[in-house]
């Protein structure tokens, strides 16, 4: 009998297929466009290629070789780089993604350079900064901004974008996206443009989309969470009719033994340089599974049976198995949430698995 491999990522494309084409029908129904996000699976091809074959046309990653993987597979799709290039990678960018982000002229100035050096035209969205303080232009300096932009050949000002709930938690409320609105529309008006993009944010803009009565400008978001984990990213909340376990981390007991619950002698830094803390408990059954937090964040996982995660190493997670007689050799089914999924996809030491069934 050939065993599984572990540890390992199961993925099943069913599911996420299923999340996608409702999501693509749900926001189509509203006027709103998709671009599929690939960066928490670091763009697996196999989930873009999903993502493609249920009508989402356009695949958005924040790493570049994450593009560039998915052409390699030959997966026809728009591709937008999801932040603003750095300098050092703007022939890549020009190379590789369609459309990017951008906030910086000296940037748009130098794609420029290399687009026409290339005899190409790479097209630009403008972040607007609308308070959650990551990445944008103040929006009392946008109009300035790209008059500049409209100079450099080469470039294609295609849209304006906003982020929200990354960085600074804000959310993307009626006020917040009538104003976006409003910018996309003055800007359209002064400068004679018709902007296809009008980016409204990301997997938090769900709530803020079913209740509206009018999306306005906003014509795209840029959906990860929500398609491959079901969720909406404000409160976490599950979205109706969706999918939440497309993906299960699974790993290995390699030790099951009675020992105390609280570690004896005298107590100094961990790895991870804090002074840790348990609670007495007594003898317990402790199981180590091997992987630790260079494999996943530990934090992000949530066990499938009655087992509680007390602690990991670099490569040992411990946990408390309660009334589960866990043997070595058994496999223990964890569920993830987004930086936990962002980890393993990212991490060589995990094996992914695709199901192709529900």
């Amino acid at each position: 009998m050939i065993r599984n491999v572990a540890p390992r990522i199961e993925i099943n494309l069913a599911k996420i297929a299923h999340n996608a084409n409702i999501l693509l029908n749900l926001y189509g129904s509203k006027g709103v466009g998709l671009t599929g996000v690939t960066k928490g699976v670091c763009g697996f091809p196999e989930i873009a290629r999903v993502l493609v074959a249920q009508g989402i046309q356009i695949l958005g990653d924040s790493k570049l070789k994450n593009l560039k993987k998915m052409r390699d597979a030959n997966i026809v799709a728009e591709y937008v780089l999801l932040r603003s290039p750095a300098l050092s990678e703007v022939e890549s960018v020009v190379d590789y993604a369609d459309i990017s982000l951008n906030t910086e002229l000296v940037i748009i100035k130098r794609l420029s350079d290399i687009a026409v050096n290339r005899e190409k035209v790479h097209k630009i969205i403008l972040m607007v900064e609308m308070g959650d303080l990551r990445e944008g232009i103040m929006p009392e300096d946008l109009e300035p901004f790209i008059q500049k932009v409209l100079e450099f050949p080469g470039i294609n000002l295609v849209g304006i974008g906003a982020n929200y709930a990354c960085f600074g938690g804000v959310k993307p409320d009626e006020d917040k996206m009538d104003k976006l609105s409003s910018l996309a529309v003055q800007i359209e008006q002064k400068f004679s443009l018709s902007l296809s993009f009008v980016s409204g944010g990301n997997s938090a803009n769900h709530s803020w989309l079913m209740a509206t009565e009018s999306s306005g400008r906003i014509n795209n978001l840029r959906l990860g969470e929500a398609i491959l984990l079901g969720k909406e990213t404000l409160c976490r909340k599950a979205i109706t009719g969706l999918y939440t376990d497309a993906f299960t981390f699974v790993s290995e007991v390699i030790e099951s033994k009675i020992k105390p619950s609280v570690p004896y002698g005298e107590i100094a830094q961990n790895v991870l340089g804090i002074f840790p803390q348990f609670e007495e408990r007594g003898n317990i059954r402790r199981a180590i599974i091997g992987v630790g937090f260079q494999d996943v964040l530990i934090s992000g996982l949530t066990p499938k049976l009655d087992l509680e995660i007390l602690g990991s190493s670099s490569d040992h997670t411990v946990m408390d198995a309660k009334k589960v007689n866990l043997l070595v050799g058994d496999e223990v089914a964890f569920s993830v949430n987004y930086g936990a999924l962002l980890s393993v996809m990212s991490s060589p030491n995990v094996f992914k698995k695709c199901i192709h069934t529900i």
